[in-house]
C-alpha cells in the first residue's frame, strides 16, 4: 500500500478539463486532513443534508443515518468498512483520483469500492469537474448498505469486465447505465420521486432541478433506451430515469448482455433530450436552458 498518496487530479489545458488516470490503492491519510479539509466536508455535509429532506430517498437517508456519518469530521474509511463487510461484504479502498474503466470495473466486481481520499478546495463547492472524497463518500458509500443495491453495483463490475473484453461500443452502452442509474437515477415512492444517484445527492444544484425544474424529462426505467441514451457531463441532465425498486435494477440486469449488445450496435444512439412515443413519461421537459450539442 502507498503510504504517501498523491492528489491526482484532472489538468486544465486550453481545451478545457483532461483526465488523468491512476491505478494506486492508497490507505487514508486521516491525520493529513488539514481544518479546512474538514470544514468543507462539514459545509457540504449539513447543506445537502438539509436539502436532501424530502427529496432522497427514504432508503438513502437510513443507510447514510445508519452508517453514523455527520458533519463533525471526514469519516474513517476503516470506521466505515466494519460496517459495510457486516451488511454487504464491501469495503472501502482509498484511491488518488479518476480510475481507468478495468479498474474501477474490477474493484466493483470484487466488492471493494474506491473511494479518493481527498477532497475538494473551498473554492469549489458548488463544482469539481472529478469525483472526490464528498462526491464518493457522501454520494456512493450509504446504499451499499442495501443488500440489493450492493448486488447491483457488484453485478455492474463484473458486467464491466465482461464489456471491457467485448469491445468499446458495448462499455459505451455500459456506461450509460452506470451513468443513469448508480449516478443520476431517481425512484419512485408512495410520496413521489426522489433522489438516489450519487451525482445528484452529492449536488446542491441537481438535488433541486431534478425533481422540481420543468426543464428535464423524467422517464420510466428502460434498460435497452438508457443504453442507447447519450448524456451530459457538464450540465445538469436532460433526462433522468425513474426505477420502481431497486430489486428493479437486479432483475433488468441479471442476464446475460452479449445479445443485447449485438442488437444495440443495430441502432442508433438517442440524444439526450429525446422523448420517444414508447417511454413512459412522469414529466415531459420543457428544454428551458438545454445546449443544443455536447451530448456524450
Amino acid at each position: 500500500m502507498n503510504t504517501t498518496p498523491s492528489r491526482v487530479e484532472h489538468q486544465l489545458t486550453d481545451k478545457g478539463y483532461v483526465p488523468v488516470y491512476t491505478t494506486a490503492v492508497v490507505e487514508q491519510p486521516w491525520s493529513s486532513y488539514t481544518e479546512s479539509d474538514h470544514a468543507v466536508w462539514a459545509t457540504l455535509f449539513k447543506r445537502q443534508r438539509e436539502i436532501l429532506v424530502g427529496r432522497a430517498s427514504d432508503e438513502f437517508l437510513r443507510t447514510q443515518e445508519a452508517m453514523g456519518m455527520t458533519p463533525d469530521r471526514i469519516p474513517r474509511f476503516d470506521d466505515l468498512n466494519a460496517m459495510l463487510r457486516r451488511a454487504t461484504g464491501w469495503e472501502l479502498v482509498g484511491v488518488e483520483g479518476l480510475l481507468p474503466e478495468l479498474t474501477f470495473f474490477d474493484h466493483l466486481a470484487n466488492r471493494r469500492f474506491p473511494v479518493t481520499w481527498w477532497i475538494r478546495k473551498p473554492e469549489q463547492l458548488d463544482y469539481l469537474s472529478e469525483p472526490d472524497l464528498f462526491h464518493d463518500l457522501f454520494g456512493h458509500v450509504p446504499l451499499l448498505m442495501n443488500p440489493v443495491f450492493a448486488d447491483y453495483v457488484a453485478a455492474y463490475g463484473r458486467g464491466g469486465v465482461k464489456a471491457h473484453a467485448i469491445g468499446p461500443e458495448a462499455l459505451v452502452n455500459l456506461t450509460r447505465l452506470y451513468w443513469y442509474t448508480v449516478e443520476f437515477g431517481l425512484i419512485r415512492q408512495p410520496e413521489g420521486l426522489r433522489i438516489y444517484g450519487s451525482g445528484i445527492v452529492s449536488s446542491k444544484g441537481e438535488s433541486i432541478h431534478c425533481l422540481e425544474s420543468p426543464a428535464p424529462n423524467r422517464i420510466g426505467f428502460d434498460l435497452e433506451r438508457i443504453m442507447r441514451t447519450r448524456y451530459r457531463i457538464d450540465t445538469f441532465q436532460k433526462t433522468y430515469f425513474v426505477i420502481d425498486s431497486y430489486e428493479q435494477l437486479m432483475e433488468a440486469t441479471s442476464p446475460d448482455f452479449t445479445p443485447l449488445y449485438a442488437r444495440l450496435a443495430q441502432l442508433d444512439s438517442i440524444p439526450a433530450g429525446q422523448v420517444l412515443p414508447t417511454d413512459t413519461v412522469f414529466n415531459r421537459g420543457t428544454g428551458e436552458g438545454w445546449l443544443s450539442d455536447g451530448d456524450v
